[in-house]
């Protein structure tokens, strides 16, 4: 006997709209695999096209760039001389030290950075942002292929995707070496990994608990399920952003909380009566499964580090070794911990002043993006052809459009959540909460606006769902529906043009001085 899912069905409308274009299944499914391919090739191209340029390390750069030369050669960060950005930019790539530098961030952010260095010469600015690019890139396909397992909906995950692909976020910070977008790829891979399992995990679930109801009526215990690659996968995905940025903890605590209440909510429907203490054992084989693959690839990450004597405080235990209980452990390891313990302490007490600083709360009101890079050129210079001259920017803009609309969206699946305690709004919100709401607890914290690129991929999918919701609700009728689906193609055309608008300040493409003042919408922009 087959088990019913404990998966409810979604709504076919995106099959109908698709049955336009063609009646074959066969074409349908040709374009589950056209359209992300299309849309990840978009992607890549303005995110890859002059990359190389501006030809200079800019805003927060500075950091990444050069400690990611000297961490690929020598397996940690070291210091350089100062005024070293336009030597390294001049092609004297060469002039770090061997003394370790201090750095606030995980190792594998610069080696993404390192690698494409590596790859393409370290004078090379093309080479410097080009590992970032990659992963802007391959985060709008794991974003579709996210969006389609949570929906079955092809245009949902085409909408949310397509949005990506174009959002001056997205690109300017595809464009510039700077951690955030390796981090938003692995957030992505995690939540994807983490929701697949679910959906294998609970279907495993209903059917095993209907086999042992069938037997004798509902169980007092379930089974504990150990074969669970997926919550593997979510961990080693979670590890990996931990590796890049800290903030990749939030996401692993989230994911982990999300994969014990529902199993708890599941036995609890399905039955069982001791439903609160089996979920307890099932979270703790749940705990095995997706900490320490974690935790293994956090500290693989320090391999270069652990590796070589030089790093910043790669000897702080050999002088005073932890005693007691602590005592067993290496001391490579020990001093690692104690260099934790600064990185902890000078992250959490960063409260420097800043132009471009943005707390968390006013993120969702886009009151202040970050201006990355910005020169003018007057008449006649460096090509430029305009009256009052040119300017190049790499502005770290959302398409304001469709930032405001998703925050929107996020409040939509925030009351319909409450109304219908539907679980596809609850695993989007579970992603936004996990990117967005650590941010509110450090207020006094120097941050940018440019953070929510972390955030951008699950306030998109929200917006293909309100969309979706618009264009065809539940019960309506037909004339309702025409009037939605307009509503909704009128939207995503404005859309597609405001993004136009915005692409060259996003990309550093020189434009006339008046044409760049026209996006001053607000006092606090540009």
């Amino acid at each position: 006997m087959t088990a019913p899912t404990l998966l409810t069905s979604v709504p076919s409308w995106d099959e109908r709209l698709l049955s336009r274009v063609s009646g074959d299944p066969r074409v349908r499914r040709l374009l589950g695999w056209i359209l992300p391919l299309t849309i990840t090739l978009l992607a890549g191209i303005l995110r890859l096209t002059n990359l190389g340029h501006p030809h200079e390390i800019v805003f927060d750069e500075t950091y990444y760039v050069k400690d990611a030369w000297s961490q690929w050669n020598l397996g940690y960060p070291a210091t350089w001389p100062e005024d070293a950005d336009a030597a390294f930019a001049a092609g004297r790539t060469d002039t770090f030290t061997d003394i370790g530098s201090f750095v606030v961030h995980p190792p594998l952010g610069k080696a993404i950075i390192g690698a494409g260095m590596a790859l393409f010469g370290p004078a090379s600015s093309f080479g410097w942002r080009v590992g970032v690019a990659l992963a802007g890139t391959a985060a709008v396909l794991v974003l579709f292929l996210l969006a389609r397992t949570l929906t079955r909906s092809l245009v949902v995950a085409s909408v949310a995707s397509t949005l990506m692909a174009v959002d001056g976020l997205a690109i300017s910070m595809s464009r510039v070496a700077l951690l955030d977008t390796p981090l938003m790829l692995f957030v992505l891979l995690a939540f994807w990994f983490a929701l697949r399992d679910r959906l294998g995990h609970l279907d495993r679930l209903a059917e095993t608990i209907a086999v042992r109801t069938l037997d004798g009526g509902p169980p007092v215990w379930g089974p504990v399920l150990w074969n669970r690659p997926w919550l593997v996968a979510a961990g080693v995905a979670a590890g990996a952003a931990t590796a890049v940025k800290w903030s990749g903890l939030w996401v692993l605590a989230a994911i982990g909380i999300y994969a014990v209440v529902t199993d708890a909510l599941a036995r609890r429907r399905a039955g069982v009566w001791q439903w609160p203490a089996d979920a307890v054992r099932q979270g703790a084989a749940a705990f095995l499964l997706l900490v320490p693959p974690a935790a293994a690839v956090y500290l693989a990450s320090w391999a270069g580090w652990l590796a070589t004597d030089g790093g910043y405080g790669r000897d702080a235990a050999t002088d005073s070794p932890a005693t007691g209980a602590w005592a067993w452990v290496p001391l490579p390891l020990q001093s690692l911990w104690r260099y934790h313990e600064g990185m902890y302490a000078s992250a959490a007490g960063m409260e420097t002043p800043h132009g471009y600083a943005s707390p968390a709360w006013q993120w969702p009101l886009l009151l202040r993006p970050t201006s990355m890079y910005a020169h003018r050129t007057d008449d006649g210079d460096a090509g430029c052809h305009a009256a009052g001259g040119c300017m190049e920017v790499v502005y770290s803009m959302p398409n304001p459009l469709v930032w405001w609309a998703s925050m929107a969206a996020v409040l939509f699946l925030v009351w319909r959540f409450a109304v219908r305690r539907t679980w596809r709004d609850a695993f989007v919100l579970t992603g936004i909460a996990a990117t967005y709401v650590p941010w509110l607890l450090y207020p006094q914290r120097t941050v940018f606006q440019f953070y929510t690129v972390v955030i951008l991929p699950f306030a998109l999918i929200a917006l293909a769902l309100a969309l979706q919701a618009l264009a065809h609700p539940p019960g309506a009728d037909a004339r309702r529906r025409r009037i939605g689906r307009r509503a909704v193609a009128v939207f995503l055309v404005v859309a597609l043009l405001v993004a136009a608008f915005w692409y060259p300040l996003v990309a550093a493409i020189s434009v006339p001085w008046d044409f760049w003042r026209l996006h001053n919408w607000m006092p606090t922009w540009i």
